[in-house]
């Protein structure tokens, strides 16, 4: 990927031109209270769509609303001045070409946050409190049904108090947070396409492989997908090298030479008369990850992982299920790698409504063992998964790790959901560390006996105020158990809100 950033870079002038002049047309725009006419005499047509369902093509695809990733999101939508509401529709759909099939859509977010942590890492220190700003901006163009381009620049800062060293996650003054170029085409009923540049990958178990929106700056991997949808199947293939981010400008994030991910994801989506009617898909999935500089118990060197697995998810009537399991295999150092994960998650809603009270548990294991030696390598490891699953202040993660959380969802108000949760955690072995969500061990762990690791209490609320604004509140108390106070840890209060507004 060292030849990637210099086209990268152009790419995102390119962009940026074009997004300025794009800026440029919408101020002179006509308010909306008067609509304008598109500049197409062509009807209005409905955004295509892959024949396999989108909710379940590896990229979540969104129409006529907001993502996760922004580039899964389908505004063709706007096209029609009579489905924009205000002026930041507009900006939507900017139509290049007088034909509309070359367009541009913008989108952009401002997230304002504060966390605030006792015993900052669990040990008995003064309290931390991280202040932080996020924003990022993006420009999507197209360039007939076929080909796009997309960039995304993001920033990330941080004050506070008792901050030690910010990770280049946390402040960073410029990113290129992505930037890809895409082409796709549909041959005999089958939906084909690659994707080539700097781009965050979903496509598996959420525990596994995530854009970890937590972060300020977002998880991103450099190099190629490609993929093949028919009706009922589809394949992903992909080869990445994840991004080393610095903490200065775009100049300094690069493609890690030291670590590599690659493989393949596949999809099958089952009858929907199952089970009386249901929207039910299995995934499997065969992975490699390298990295040159893996460790565990204090020693580096390198490792190559093997990940070969499943997962079953969707909803069948009121319940909706997340079951996956994976085996792990390879070679670190001179230790071979045995290892297993398997994460059961369901919910049942009670009532009809969409705001109807959901209650649930998951049910994770996580092996480990021969993280300091002895034997094989046990510890599972996920390559870069959803890092606030097991604790909103990163202090558990899936490797040595048997978790049991009952849940309960409600809405206690329109467009609100408060969730509450209750973990119980142990290690699976004895002999090894308790593991931090940077797959780090909590020192000395190691060295005691005790299973228990924590019990861990939390609470959110998410207000969806408009499609654009959204207000966040998370609280959790970890209770440090034996597995971790014998070696000197503390249990640790958190406390997060944030406001996010997005277009």
């Amino acid at each position: 990927m060292t030849t990637l950033l210099p086209r990268l870079r152009a790419a995102t002038t390119s962009l940026g031109l074009l997004t300025a002049a794009a800026q440029g047309s919408a101020s002179a725009e006509t308010p909306a209270a008067t609509p304008v006419q598109a500049p197409v005499q062509a009807p209005v047509q409905a955004p295509a769509a892959t024949a396999y369902p989108a909710a379940a093509n590896g990229d979540v695809t969104t129409v006529n609303g907001y993502t996760l990733s922004r580039w899964a999101e389908d505004w063709r939508a706007m096209r029609d001045p009579a489905k924009r509401d205000d002026p930041l529709d507009r900006l939507k759909y900017l139509p290049i070409a007088a034909e509309g099939d070359v367009y541009l859509t913008l989108s952009g977010e401002l997230r304002l946050r504060v966390n605030e942590t006792t015993n900052p890492n669990l040990r008995e220190t003064p309290a931390q409190r991280q202040d932080i700003t996020r924003i990022v901006a993006g420009a999507d163009l197209h360039v007939g049904p076929h080909l796009r381009v997309y960039g995304e620049l993001a920033h990330g800062s941080i004050s506070g108090l008792n901050l030690g060293v910010p990770a280049a996650t946390l402040r960073n003054d410029l990113v290129l947070q992505q930037a890809f170029v895409e082409a796709n085409e549909e041959i005999g009923g089958i939906a084909i396409g690659a994707r080539y540049g700097r781009q965050e990958f979903t496509d598996g178990p959420n525990l596994l492989v995530s854009q970890r929106d937590n972060n300020t700056i977002r998880y991103t991997l450099n190099g190629l997908r490609v993929w093949a949808r028919g009706a009922r199947v589809r394949a992903d293939l992909f080869d990445f090298k994840p991004t080393a981010y610095g903490d200065l400008g775009a100049e300094d994030d690069i493609s890690d030479p030291a670590r590599r991910f690659s493989g393949i994801t596949m999809g099958f989506a089952l009858p929907n008369t199952w089970l009386g009617g249901s929207k039910l898909y299995v995934d499997p999935f065969f992975w490699r990850r390298r990295n040159n500089v893996g460790a565990w118990g204090g020693r580096i060197g390198p490792a190559t992982r093997y990940y070969a697995g499943a997962r079953l998810w969707g909803d069948a009537g009121p319940l909706n299920i997340d079951w996956s399991v994976n085996h792990q295999y390879g070679q670190y150092l001179d230790q071979s790698i045995d290892a297993w994960q398997a994460f059961i998650a369901q919910t049942y809603r009670i009532g009809k409504g969409k705001d109807a009270p959901r209650i649930g548990v998951h049910l994770d294991y996580a092996s480990g063992g021969g993280g300091y030696g002895d034997g094989k390598l046990r510890d599972s490891y996920a390559p870069f998964g959803n890092n606030i699953y097991f604790s909103y202040q990163l202090s558990l993660t899936p490797s040595n790790l048997v978790a049991i959380a009952p849940n309960i969802s409600v809405s206690p108000f329109r467009k609100a959901r408060l969730s509450a949760e209750y973990l119980m955690a142990w290690r699976d072995s004895v002999y090894d560390a308790v593991y931090r969500a940077n797959g780090q061990p909590f020192a000395g762990t190691q060295n005691g006996r005790a299973r228990k690791i924590a019990d861990v209490t939390r609470l959110q609320l998410v207000w969806a105020i408009s499609p654009r604004v959204s207000l966040t509140g998370r609280y959790e108390h970890l209770a440090a158990g034996p597995a971790l106070t014998d070696a000197g840890y503390r249990s640790s209060d958190f406390l997060a809100g944030w406001v996010s507004f997005r277009f």
